[in-house]
């Protein structure tokens, strides 16, 4: 399967709620995460507990690409997230994903978004 038909059915896992899903497909075990300019989080575990964690505070209502570009073994999402926060609150993300793959996995990803615009 190529990156980009890869990238297609990530985004169609997480489009449709399944984020932990998505995460155990298409990363690879030795895999980062990284939000912004914090530490990354390394290993398939870690980012599975993560998200686990995440989800039990937050309750989505929207999870889709705004749009996307592979170019070889990199792939960005515009991904836009409407979530509800444990205040109550209702709350829109609109971030880009940094991905770097390697045999069907991603290896690297990075997050970059104005940590603001949440609140």
């Amino acid at each position: 399967m190529s990156v980009a038909e890869s990238v297609k059915k990530l985004i169609s896992l997480v489009e449709n709620g399944k984020f932990l899903d998505a995460i155990q497909q298409f990363y690879a075990e030795g895999a980062s995460m990284q939000e912004n300019n914090a530490p990354p989080r390394v290993g398939l575990p870690a980012l599975l507990e993560n998200e686990r964690k995440f989800l039990t505070t937050v309750k989505f209502s929207v999870s889709r690409a705004e749009s996307f570009v592979v170019d070889g073994n990199r792939a960005a999402i515009n991904w836009i997230f409407e979530f509800t926060d444990p205040k109550g609150q209702k709350r829109r993300l609109d971030e880009v994903a940094y991905q770097v793959w390697q045999d069907g996995k991603i290896i690297r990803e990075r997050f970059y978004y104005d940590p603001a615009q949440p609140q």
